[in-house]
């Protein structure tokens, strides 16, 4: 925008504001009104007709396009990954010959197809794309005709407030009298000027209406006729395609099925396609525990040691038992051995007590084992104590039944027997983390599969 065209837009501001909000005398022109809105859905419908002329355009080009690399791609497969030592067919460079020499000549039958089309590609463009465009350049210029008019029709307005404003005043100064002539003079010029646009657009748009209604209808019928020449040779190629790859004799299901086999189902016995990711770090604890493995698991129960970092030394919490298919709590008591409990004199006893850690560590496959198939399921825990009636006036705190001994190992630990009922502090993501609870006026850690939520 010019500076001449800014100052004029700021001096048509305080106009624009009435006449948008409907103050003062605003000019109206019935005819031209209903002319300018048969002209803004003409606007939006071409803008629509020449977007989706050139998305056709562009579909037709590109859905030949994508075959053709549709089909590079599933060359691409068929090769081998030769020298390297993760590819089971390494050993077979030919790879797949028949499926290449499918892929290839499909791709050269689709290229032959996109070089026939090429000229009905470019009879879109030049009918129906290029005319669109044209069209929509001509009604870019009428806006512009359109936009002028509306500013002469607030200079007009503008002009003829002043000029009755001025009117009106009782008393008329020197000044007056000449700011007075200056409007009429304005006046006169601002309505021969709107005049002018208005009526050359309420004369003119009537016309421009019929005519497009003359361009819409070749325009129509070129784009149908070259449709059905674009389908026509499409299905008459793709219909005469005779590739021995291909068995057209059964349907589309029965061949895939019999191309395919069992692959599917070979797949889907592999382990990595089902492969999950459990565990995690439990709220405020600074550091990750780790798994140790003492011995391979077995089918029944398997012993696993998870790792804990304290401030006085190293220290290791037993994972119960459990089954795959059902939670601690649901299995009998007597069908799988729990892990024993820990004591300092076993430790001291087998070495001196700095030499603890790595006992615990080193005892795992072989002593806590056998300990753990010669020692009897503990009894199932009793049921709960009920609680004085002085308690049950709040909401009751969470509580677990231990079901297993398990006696301090670290500082901060919480030594139980099996059978009593611990209140939980906090409970962490999983069974298989640590936990906080109180027993008998005392807080400390324990190991969450140990207990059995009630």
């Amino acid at each position: 925008m010019s500076w001449k065209g800014f100052t004029k837009g700021v001096v048509r501001a305080p106009q624009t504001v009435r006449q948008r909000f409907k103050l003062g005398e605003n000019t109206k022109d019935a005819v031209y009104i209903d002319a300018e809105r048969r002209f803004q859905d003409l606007e939006t419908e071409t803008k629509k007709l020449h977007s989706e002329s050139k998305k056709y355009f562009d579909a037709i080009k590109g859905m030949l396009n994508h075959q053709i690399e549709f089909s590079k791609a599933v060359a691409e497969i068929y090769r081998p990954i030769s020298g390297r030592v993760s590819d089971p067919d390494a050993v077979y460079p030919e790879g797949n010959p028949e499926g290449i020499r499918a892929c290839e000549e499909y791709e050269n039958i689709v290229r032959d197809l996109l070089e026939t089309l090429q000229p009905e590609l470019e009879m879109i463009e030049t009918r129906v794309v290029q005319p669109a465009n044209e069209l929509l350049e001509i009604i870019k210029a009428i806006r512009k005709t359109a936009q002028k008019r509306q500013h002469k029709q607030l200079d007009y307005d503008r002009h003829r407030a002043t000029l009755q404003k001025l009117k009106d005043k009782k008393e008329k100064s020197l000044k007056d009298e000449k700011a007075m002539y200056k409007a009429e003079t304005e006046v006169e010029q601002a309505t021969q000027e709107f005049d002018y646009f208005n009526d050359l657009l309420k004369d003119e748009l009537p016309r421009l209406f019929a005519l497009e209604r003359e361009f819409i209808v070749p325009l129509f019928q070129s784009f149908y006729y070259m449709q059905l020449n674009v389908f026509y040779t499409l299905h008459e190629r793709m219909q005469g395609i005779k590739i021995g790859y291909f068995d057209l004799t059964q349907g589309i299901e029965e061949a895939v099925e019999a191309k395919r086999g069992d692959v599917q189902d070979q797949v889907e016995q592999l382990g990595i396609v089902r492969f999950k990711i459990t565990g995690g770090r439990r709220p405020g604890q600074k550091f990750t525990p780790k798994a140790i493995e003492g011995r391979p698991s077995s089918s029944s129960s398997r012993l696993a040691i998870e790792g804990r970092s304290s401030t006085s030394s190293s220290r290791l919490a037993l994972e119960a038992p459990k089954s795959s298919t059902e939670p601690a709590y649901r299995r009998s008591m007597n069908s799988l051995p729990p892990p024993p409990s820990y004591s300092a004199s076993q430790a001291v006893a087998n070495g001196s007590p700095s030499e603890t850690a790595i006992g615990r560590a080193n005892s795992t496959g072989s002593s806590w084992g056998a300990l753990a198939k010669a020692k009897r399921a503990p009894p199932p825990p009793p049921k709960p104590k009920p609680k004085p009636a002085r308690f049950n006036a709040g909401p009751a705190a969470p509580t677990a039944t231990a079901l297993y001994d398990y006696e301090a190992q670290a500082d901060g630990d919480l030594t139980f027997m099996a059978g009593d009922v611990i209140e939980i502090v906090r409970r962490g993501a999983t069974e298989n983390e640590w936990w906080t609870g109180k027993l008998n006026g005392r807080e400390g850690q324990f190991p969450g599969n140990y207990v059995r939520v009630d």
